[in-house]
């Protein structure tokens, strides 16, 4: 009598786990296979998450048709009344923009303000009810930290691309010269058009506003960090523009004579010399002089110009900065309210 494949003749005991395939243990390998699968599940699902609650924020941002200059970035909404973020190098000059959203809807959008020396920019989306991100607490970024960036490189729409926090705490200048300050260095593939839009955690906030990429290099990108963001986008809001203390004066960085170093104990060989001081400014109110070399601001040492506005962008708007000032070859200690 034949019997069939799928029927056994002898019964297998349900404790006989040599001659049972079903039930023998994974081997090492076997194991460390599932692991790995299982890792990877977690990563693909931690981007799709991400994608699925970040990616209907984001948008194009680009001119009016008829404009000739027809640059497009990216950049993503806010709040859900349509305020959005992008780069200043996206939008300044159009005081009207269009913006193009996720499923190809596309919006009129008018420039609030934007901040060169931060290269951020605040737009408003004519709609409302939309979908939003939330800016998060890029103070907290580790090295290593799995990072998505999401926007519009060379205008193919809602691209995304993952990469992980290579440095923190770097600094770069912007266009109008003065150094962005917490840079997030990345390695998450930035192509133009890639401007203006969020760099975001595995929980879906944004931590960053990619920036700039290094020309023929790989894994060099770069994000304005989401607290900078914070506060410029307050100011924006509030003023319009980002206001700024100053000094109200021209400065350049010179060489300090070895000798004068010495005798007066400084422990730097430059300092920021005075070149002018504006009429009626808070330096010239102060008794600063044209000629003068300032080697430190509130305890700091000063050897260059982004040293000032480091010691100025701390402050609060109605305080002192302590100036030590070399005059002809005698230290002296000026007060000076800036504005």
């Amino acid at each position: 009598m034949f019997q069939s494949p799928c029927v056994s003749a002898h019964p297998i005991p349900a404790n006989d786990s040599t001659d049972n395939p079903i039930q023998q243990p994974l081997s090492p390998q076997s194991a460390a296979n599932r692991t790995d699968g299982d890792l990877l599940d977690a990563y693909s699902q931690a981007v799709i998450n991400v994608v699925r609650q970040v990616g209907p924020s984001v948008v194009s941002v680009s001119g009016r048709p008829h404009e000739s200059r027809q640059g497009m970035g990216s950049g993503f909404v806010i709040t859900p009344d349509g305020f959005a973020l992008t780069n200043s190098h996206v939008a300044a000059g159009r005081k009207r923009l269009r913006a193009t959203t996720e499923e190809g809807d596309g919006l009129d959008a008018e420039l609030i303000g934007d901040d060169p020396a931060t290269d951020l920019a605040l737009i408003r989306l004519a709609a409302r009810d939309l979908p939003h991100a939330e800016l998060g607490d890029s103070d907290a970024l580790q090295v290593g930290q799995l990072v998505i960036a999401m926007g519009n490189p060379f205008g193919f729409r809602s691209t995304v691309s993952t990469g992980v926090v290579s440095a923190i705490g770097r600094a770069m200048r912007s266009q109008e010269g003065r150094l962005i300050e917490s840079i997030v260095q990345h390695t998450a593939p930035l192509n133009p058009g890639n401007s203006g839009g969020p760099l975001v955690d595995s929980r879906g906030r944004v931590v960053g506003i990619n920036t700039a990429i290094i020309a023929m290099a790989q894994g060099l990108g770069f994000a304005v960090p989401a607290t900078t963001a914070r506060w410029v986008v307050g100011e924006l809001l509030a003023h319009g523009r980002v206001k700024r203390l100053s000094l109200g004066i021209t400065a350049a960085i010179v060489s300090l004579p070895r000798r004068l170093a010495h005798d007066l104990d400084l422990l730097v060989d430059q300092a920021v010399e005075v070149v002018e001081t504006r009429p009626g400014g808070p330096a010239a109110l102060a008794g600063i002089e044209p000629g003068d070399l300032i080697v430190s601001a509130a305890g700091r040492i000063v050897a260059s110009t982004d040293d000032l506005h480091r010691v100025l962008g701390t402050m609060a708007p109605s305080g002192e900065v302590a100036l030590q000032v070399v005059r002809g070859e005698t230290m002296i200690e000026i007060a000076v309210r800036p504005a």
